[in-house]
């Protein structure tokens, strides 16, 4: 299997590297392939995001090893170090520290949380070594032109859940909504109120709950006080199941969107109590793009027939898009790989994630919309 080897599309045909400080042009690289090429992983694998940090790790893993199978880069082997943040925006701030200080660390795959992602992104930017990050949607995190991000941010990527509310007729919403992820915060403050008059609805009420919160009843009642025909649960991982749960217990039967942290197995808990929660994603794996397909046999192939979630994708396409870069430059330095990431963005890929584009360093997919039926996660559309 030999994915994302050719661009979907020219933007521009570069002929000079923009965006890079530092004179890091070609003209200041080492055009040198080392026999093993070291990259840094740093990732949830334990804590309360290691459903997303331990499914983007095994996306890792498994670009690596059809790279070094394929001989993607000749006779350069990629190899990965991998630490565990364990859901601490200072250990990770730590362990890229130690990355961006160790020569032999060519480029870094980053953190999955905005919090950590916005913690460590200016390290690596200060250090001139290249970093990419999965998730990590809210500003802060693309702070110059060494950060980058395999992940579309939700909001770029929302309306479907807006066409989906106008679908079903809703007029008013509620929102349920961590707000100690800065992502959810921005989703549940600012881009979906933004929608409401292009999608015809109002938000009547808007309740913010922790990290740690279990119990939804209070600002369960306060949201259903307003008589929504619709509400957003936007929590973290396995809070959307207890929550979406108890909002049924309490008698609300009406229409239900979330996001992708709905997805990776987190509504399973809630079975048919979830019936019904709808989401747009950047990936699943019911996508029909030929690309995606071969990544999902791939997946499944390594991984004991286990389907892939967007994490994996992500951290897939993330490795993908080192290889890349050090293809298009013909180097494996720092300054090899910044140069060709900045060739890549400019022209854009076919990944998991599907027909990639880039809007700067940041990621742009078209999407899909699916929803959790009870017992799996099914697909409603694409665009």
């Amino acid at each position: 299997m030999r994915m994302l080897r050719v661009p979907v599309g020219i933007v521009a045909l570069v002929t000079t590297v923009a965006g890079c400080s530092g004179g890091s042009e070609g003209a200041t690289a080492s055009g040198e392939m080392p026999s093993a090429i070291t990259l840094f992983s740093v990732t949830d694998k334990t804590g309360p995001l290691s459903y997303a940090g331990t499914s983007q790790l095994e996306g890792i893993e498994l670009a690596i090893a059809e790279i070094n199978d394929q001989k993607y880069l000749g006779d350069s082997t990629v190899v990965l170090e991998s630490r565990d943040a364990a859901g601490e925006a200072q250990t990770a701030a730590s362990q890229v520290t130690e990355a961006t200080v160790n020569p032999q660390v060519a480029a870094i795959l980053g953190t999955v949380t905005s919090s950590q992602s916005i913690a460590v992104a200016p390290l690596a930017q200060a250090a001139k070594i290249p970093i990419v990050f999965t998730q990590s949607g809210s500003e802060g995190v693309l702070v110059g032109e060494y950060t980058y991000r395999a992940t579309a941010p939700m909001a770029t990527y929302y309306e479907q859940a807006g066409e989906y509310l106008q679908s079903e007729g809703v007029k008013t919403l509620g929102i349920l909504y961590n707000s100690a992820n800065p992502t959810l915060t921005e989703l549940s403050e600012r881009t979906i109120p933004g929608m409401a008059d292009r999608f015809g609805y109002e938000v009547t009420s808007a309740s913010g709950v922790q990290n740690t919160t279990q119990d939804f009843t209070a600002p369960i009642g306060k949201i259903l006080d307003g008589n929504p025909d619709g509400i957003a649960i936007m929590m973290n991982g396995a809070q959307n199941a207890t929550a979406v749960a108890q909002l049924r217990q309490a008698g609300f039967d009406g229409t239900l969107v979330t996001h992708t942290g709905s997805g990776a197995g987190n509504l399973t808990p809630a079975g048919p109590a979830g019936a019904g929660m709808t989401w747009p994603t950047d990936f699943t794996y019911h996508g029909t793009n030929p690309a995606t397909q071969e990544f999902v046999e791939a997946y499944r192939a390594k991984y004991e027939g286990d389907n892939p979630n967007n994490y994996a994708a992500e951290g897939y396409d993330a490795a993908w898009m080192i290889a890349h870069a050090i293809d298009k430059s013909g180097g494996a330095s720092r300054d090899d790989i910044q140069n060709g990431l900045q060739q890549l963005v400019a022209e854009g890929f076919t990944g998991a994630e599907g027909d990639v584009t880039f809007d700067g360093n940041d990621m742009r997919v078209k999407g899909a919309l699916v929803q959790w039926n009870g017992t799996e996660e099914v697909l409603l559309s694409e665009k």
